[in-house]
């Protein structure tokens, strides 16, 4: 196939990881949707390696050039397409995997074990066709291995050049701050990086672990921005889930919105849209591009033109009444003991909120 040529469009914008050196792009490509299969998987797209490198060349052209997969993703052809797709280019790109989650009912197939992570990592490194992975993020916390045992493995990993930045994802606060303060106390590699869930519809990150990243240096990666698809525009109040969507085979799966809440974030969308010219998605991604601690937002596509409107994302910013109105669309009132910080005056100035409260 002849070469792209390089599109024009707005220069993607790169963020330092946390408190590491390493920058990222504000938009990475995730890559949950290569070889997908199952009832997961194979609901959010079953790309192979073809269309996978015209994928690549999309995003390459784009700036796009970190990408997002995980070993649990497909049971590890997710990590075998995108390596096959990023052949011959693999000095132009950073590669994020995961591994933690089970791959089998066997008691050493999951978790953050030394047996588990270094099997793991020699797995994924033939999966991918690399020597090394950019940035290795534990995919769950595990909660009966000890943290030590843990961090020495990545320090042997890191050492031996095998990965260079370790991260975590899905970690509760205590279980983030946990494993830092063990780093910070061995001397190994502290967490640059913790992959989460956060959307205009989902916002419990604000609470505890948006404020933790904030004091500890640890960036965010933001998975399923548009919450688990239904911030993509086909669903609005008083209208029937569209057919098309993955929502009908995937819902049980991702995490819970109520439907006024969605439906008064949708609203605010539109309106926006309908001011900026921009689709409910692009604004939708754009939103999180400035909240503090992103580093970079993981964007998925099931086909190029899915791919290339979640690029018009980026190179703009919503004006600040925007941004308000969209907060307080999605505004709920936290748990304890985070809503005196809220609603009284004497609480929130001794610890102000990590973002206005609308």
């Amino acid at each position: 196939m002849a070469a792209r040529s390089p599109q024009k469009g707005p220069v993607m914008e790169f963020n330092r990881l946390g408190r590491s050196g390493l920058h990222v792009p504000a938009l990475s490509f995730g890559a949950g949707t290569f070889g997908g299969s199952g009832p997961l998987f194979g609901a959010w797209g079953d790309t192979g390696v073809d269309q996978a490198r015209r994928m690549v060349d999309i995003a390459l052209d784009a700036g796009m050039s970190m990408f997002d997969t995980a070993d649990a993703y497909s049971d590890g052809a997710s990590e075998e397409v995108l390596g096959a797709a990023l052949k011959g280019r693999r000095d132009r790109v950073l590669i994020s995997t995961k591994a933690g989650l089970p791959l089998g009912d066997n008691a050493n197939e999951a978790g953050s074990s030394r047996f588990h992570l270094v099997r793991a990592v020699e797995a994924a490194l033939g999966r991918l066709g690399t020597d090394h992975i950019d940035l290795f993020q534990l995919h769950a916390f595990d909660a009966r291995t000890p943290v030590e045992e843990t961090l020495s493995a990545l320090d042997d990993l890191v050492r031996s050049g095998k990965i260079r930045y370790a991260g975590a994802s899905n970690y509760a606060g205590w279980q983030l701050m946990k494993t830092l303060d063990a780093a910070e106390r061995h001397g190994w590699p502290r967490f640059a990086a913790h992959q989460v869930y956060y959307s205009l519809v989902g916002r419990d990150y604000e609470w505890d672990l948006m404020p933790l990243g904030l004091d500890q240096g640890v960036g965010a990666l933001v998975w399923s921005p548009l919450g688990w698809g239904r911030l993509t525009g086909g669903i609005r109040r008083g209208l029937p889930v569209p057919d098309g969507s993955r929502l009908h085979r995937t819902a049980q799966f991702g995490p819970p919105v109520e439907d006024e809440v969605l439906y008064d974030v949708v609203d605010v969308l539109d309106q926006i849209s309908a001011e900026t010219g921009r689709t409910v998605p692009q604004i939708a991604i754009n939103w999180l591009l400035r909240r503090p601690t992103v580093a970079s937002v993981i964007v998925g596509a099931r086909d190029e033109r899915q791919l290339e409107q979640n690029l018009g994302a980026i190179g703009w910013e919503l004006d600040a009444e925007q941004v308000a109105r969209l907060d307080r669309a999605g505004a709920q009132t936290p748990p304890y003991p985070h809503y005196p910080y809220v609603r009284q005056e004497g609480f929130a100035r001794l610890n102000p909120p990590a973002v206005p409260i609308a």
